[in-house]
């Protein structure tokens, strides 16, 4: 036995409206193609579904019997219409995130939330991992995007890179909150937040310190850029961190001013190479690079 969906809608539209031509109507059908579709139903079942007598029109025991599933069933066939249409356009779906500690804090859940202002439907999940987890997540497809520091792994990755230009931030009442650019000889003597002791934007700012023939105080390291930003903002030094977290107008008395020469952090983010993501979060991938590009550093021509 087939059973086609439009005979099923035709057998509900009979048993709410009581006629032909009333069911007709609702279907925007005429009554003869209204007639041979209950008869092909009927004759696909193998009992009446309705009488038809002149003047009479009534469902059967047989019909009643029926009814209730097949109204469940057009209704579950209508919402998996809506839902496949909602996956189509991104509307609907699941997209998963690995990230380190860069944007976890001061971006994604921002992104997130314009995102989803846009498709309410959609479900984000979002995880913190080191970069060597993250990678490996992606790798096995357990996650749809990731976000790592250098240097990356390559294998069975995909790697979009967005360069940033750090600033230096400090405390609004700080004496390097006066200045338009702050260069090392400003943080000579000064205590600086720093990442992780051995990250490469520590790395390089040590480099420019010594290269200026200056000594660096480092005594504090804070894992995170968004740490080292609370840590300024309770008084404990200044930073150099990505412009995502110095940049971000989160009202603690913190400011930020550009630091030259230029120290850069470069920010992967990671797909599966040979796997293509869903719509939703193609589309949810597409919305990052968006927002990302807005804080990248100009490429000196």
């Amino acid at each position: 036995m087939r059973l086609k969906l439009r005979h099923l809608e035709v057998f509900n539209a009979l048993y709410d409206a009581g006629s032909v031509s009333r069911a007709a109507e609702r279907l925007n059908l005429s009554q003869p193609a209204v007639s041979v579709a209950l008869g092909n139903l009927e004759e696909e079942l193998g009992f009446r579904l309705f009488h038809r007598e002149r003047g009479f029109f009534a469902p059967t025991s047989e019909a009643a019997l029926l009814h209730d599933n097949v109204q469940q069933g057009v209704a579950a066939v209508a919402r998996l219409e809506q839902r496949a249409e909602e996956v189509r356009t991104g509307t609907a779906g699941r997209v998963s995130v690995a990230t380190n500690g860069v944007v976890a804090v001061n971006f994604l859940p921002r992104i997130i939330a314009s995102f989803r202002r846009e498709y309410p439907e959609a479900r984000v999940d979002i995880t913190v991992e080191s970069s060597r987890q993250i990678a490996t997540l992606v790798g096995n497809q357990q996650m749809d995007i990731g976000f790592i520091d250098i240097p990356l792994p390559v294998a069975g990755l995909q790697a979009d890179l967005f360069r940033f230009e750090c600033v230096c931030i400090c405390r609004e009442d700080h004496p390097l909150a006066r200045l338009k650019v702050v260069t090392p000889q400003d943080l000579e003597g000064r205590r600086v937040v720093g990442i992780t002791g051995d990250h490469f934007v520590d790395q390089q700012l040590r480099r420019v310190m010594a290269a200026a023939g200056l000594g660096l105080d480092q005594s504090v390291n804070s894992c995170y850029f968004a740490i080292a930003r609370n840590l300024v903002a309770a008084g404990d030094g200044v930073a150099l961190v990505d412009p995502i977290n110095g940049k971000a107008q989160l009202h603690d008395g913190v400011v930020w001013r550009p630091f030259q020469p230029a120290i850069i952090h470069e920010l992967p983010m990671l797909t599966h190479r040979d796997r293509a993501l869903s719509i939703t979060a193609g589309r949810f991938r597409d919305h990052l690079k968006r927002e990302l590009s807005l804080y990248e550093m100009v490429e000196a021509s």
